[in-house]
């Protein structure tokens, strides 16, 4: 399989990156890692005629810590470097270990964060301990930056708000008051397989009693959602196994799973009844974000 003939431009800046979207318009694709792309470009599922890579947006690479706002996470930032990064280990062990679950290592050596967000697979493993984390991206365009949550930045499958000439460039975990956060999935293989069912979820504990939790969950609707019922459901409420059970029950009535190859609709939502029980455990015991 060979990659159809294209336009190569490996702009300077962010500002030169949005100019040639808004110049080139449909004809154009972003390049990150490629990992997705490539692939269907070699299959003749899309063809763009150009391309227009972030190789030397180096900006775009790095993660740090900026006081009043979080930790921030540029878009080129590989799947890898998220599992390795000692600040991301230290503060958010959970988006390591969600990152970890994703593809080979080959693939996360490539695979950008930014691209995987972009792509809007409603498996992906990174947006739903995000979403769960209140995360938030910022998309930079020709005409500058906006700021949107990032539970609100998908549509549909392969759907999201970025505009034609506009990138994302990076993300940002807001400092909170969570205790514990987690993710855990449910794949076809030990490893690297796409999310049947995926769950995060981010609590703060006061005792025994949950002051606050987000529940995201992926795999099971058009997009990864929070289970807001859910939330409601444990906070303010003292934990226990039978509701943690009550809990999980009202996750899998909220979620909207289909039907395919991987797993049945009614299957689906059973696993998340169960992956939501057991995910918000693990987060309340096990104490870490």
């Amino acid at each position: 399989m060979y990659l159809p003939d294209f336009e190569y431009h490996m702009p300077a800046s962010i500002q030169e990156a949005c100019a040639l979207l808004a110049k080139s318009g449909p004809a154009a694709q972003v390049l990150a890692g490629g990992t997705d792309l490539l692939n269907k470009m070699k299959h003749g599922l899309v063809a763009p005629q150009i391309l227009i890579s972030l190789k030397q947006l180096e900006q775009l690479s790095g993660i740090e810590y900026v006081a009043g706002k979080g930790v921030v996470i540029g878009a080129r930032v590989t799947h890898n470097a998220i599992c390795n990064a000692k600040l991301l280990q230290d503060k958010y062990l959970s988006v390591c270990e969600a990152a970890h679950h994703m593809a080979n290592n080959q693939i996360r050596n490539v695979g950008t964060i930014g691209g995987n967000i972009a792509n809007a697979v409603p498996s992906a493993d990174l947006p739903p301990i995000l979403i769960a984390l209140g995360a938030s991206i910022t998309l930079a365009g020709a005409n500058g930056e906006r700021e949107m949550a990032l539970e609100d930045f998908f549509t549909g499958p392969g759907k999201t708000k970025i505009a034609p000439d506009e990138i994302i460039t990076q993300i940002i975990i807001p400092d909170g008051s969570f205790t514990g956060s987690t993710y855990i999935k449910f794949g076809l293989r030990r490893s690297g397989a796409l999310a049947v069912v995926g769950v995060a979820v981010a609590v703060e504990m006061d005792g025994n009693v949950c002051k606050k939790a987000r529940i995201a969950l992926g795999a099971v609707a058009p997009v990864p959602m929070r289970a807001t019922q859910a939330e409601a459901a444990i906070t303010g409420q003292t934990v226990s196994d039978d509701l943690l059970e009550a809990v999980g029950v009202c996750a899998a009535k909220e979620c909207k799973p289909i039907s395919d190859m991987r797993g049945s609709a009614e299957y689906r939502r059973d696993m998340v009844r169960v992956f939501t029980k057991r995910a918000l455990r693990k987060a309340i015991d096990e104490g870490h974000v």
